[in-house]
């Protein structure tokens, strides 16, 4: 081989070997809960970017991602330790099911019978019950191939279990992928008819967790209708239009900027907490996007679901307290990709019916990345 030959050789072997050091994933124990279940910490890192997930309830722990000026920050809120996941309840960056959002009365009809799930949201269920996947401890295993860096995450939510029926397998992957991507993909099946709606309940605070409100944040939602709520934020069935309303986002508009607006929908949710019905029609495409002016930070949502839940952390009251931040009104956002709230009771709204045989399948992307002044 002649020395040019060589050299190419070289210098293939050595970005084979960069790029295989600058991805990682690494674990280490959070504690055990209170009936002394071991929960564990995966980390996964790529060139500049790391993903702290637990497998108490799937939590989202921590991303750390630059700035425009490679300052490093970490993006999401969350607590500390495993205790706090445990007791407290504003589902920071957890797996949320079986159903996700809320169901008027806790009620709803299926194949002809009523099924009544706990009421932890009066008057309504929420987030899949008082112990739901984000109070659960997940089976996790980890990999990598070409397309990044895997957790995997598996839950048998048992026949029953918070008064919902069949026994039902959920898988949940996440992917930290070289492109800044922290894929989420879902997976599940059934042995008896259910309802299932699953998503992710990460709040995101571009300009650091704990630095203040997220109001001057800038978001696009791609959405020409949205799903109006009646007083106890249930959906009325209507897809209303956006246009002419604070709740028209299609084009990048600060989140602040009519969220105070004399509006009844602001009002009863005290802001944002609503969910978009999302103009891909359930495929995969772009949902959302975020841009924090002062940092350059970027956030993409994209999703094969039908809608996403836009909340502006109008529950955070400061007591919540982690990572050193005191949590108070506004100081994070959420989008949630989903079925609509309800939707059992809902004929009109897309099925969240699964069934035997059948498999439930969907991914969200939030891909990161960074503007210039």
């Amino acid at each position: 081989m002649n020395l040019a030959k060589t050299l190419v050789v070289m210098a293939l072997v050595m970005t084979f070997s960069v790029a295989a050091l600058s991805m990682d994933i690494d674990k280490k124990p959070f504690g055990k809960t209170q009936d002394g279940r071991e929960v564990l910490l995966y980390t996964l890192k790529n060139h500049h970017m790391a993903v702290v997930i637990s497998t108490f309830g799937g939590d989202v722990v921590s991303i750390e991602v630059p700035d425009r000026n490679g300052k490093v920050a970490d993006v999401v809120l969350g607590f500390d330790n495993l205790a706090d996941y445990e007791k407290q309840g504003p589902y920071f960056g957890a797996i949320v099911g079986r159903y996700a959002n809320r169901i008027a009365n806790g009620t709803f009809t299926l194949d002809g019978k009523t099924y009544h799930v706990p009421i932890n949201n009066p008057p309504n269920a929420l987030h899949g019950g008082i112990k739901g996947f984000d109070k659960k401890v997940w089976e996790a295993t980890d990999s990598s191939d070409a397309s990044g860096l895997h957790l995997h995450l598996h839950y048998l939510s048992k026949d029953g279990e918070e008064g919902f029926p069949g026994n039902l397998n959920v898988d949940v992957t996440y992917t930290l992928t070289e492109q800044d991507e922290l894929r989420i993909d879902y997976r599940a099946t059934t042995d008896k008819d259910t309802v299932l709606n699953l998503t992710n309940h990460t709040y995101f605070n571009l300009k650091g967790q704990g630095q203040g409100k997220i109001v001057g944040h800038k978001i696009m939602i791609n959405a020409d209708r949205y799903t109006p709520v009646n007083a106890n934020l249930i959906p009325t069935g209507e897809l209303a239009p956006v246009a002419g309303t604070p709740f028209d986002l299609r084009k990048l508009t600060v989140i602040g900027a009519h969220i105070d607006d004399n509006n009844q929908q602001l009002k009863i949710a005290k802001g944002y907490d609503h969910n978009f019905v999302l103009n891909g029609g359930g495929k995969m495409g772009l949902a959302a996007k975020v841009v924090e002016p002062t940092t350059g930070r970027v956030l993409e949502v994209l999703t094969d679901q039908p809608g996403v839940q836009f909340y502006t952390g109008n529950s955070l009251d400061g007591t919540a307290k982690g990572k050193g931040s005191v949590y108070n009104f506004r100081d994070g956002f959420c989008l949630e990709t989903q079925h609509f709230p309800d939707s059992p009771n809902h004929p009109n709204f897309p099925t969240t019916e699964l069934k035997p045989g059948q498999i439930f399948q969907s991914t969200t992307i939030y891909r990161f990345s960074t503007e210039k002044k």
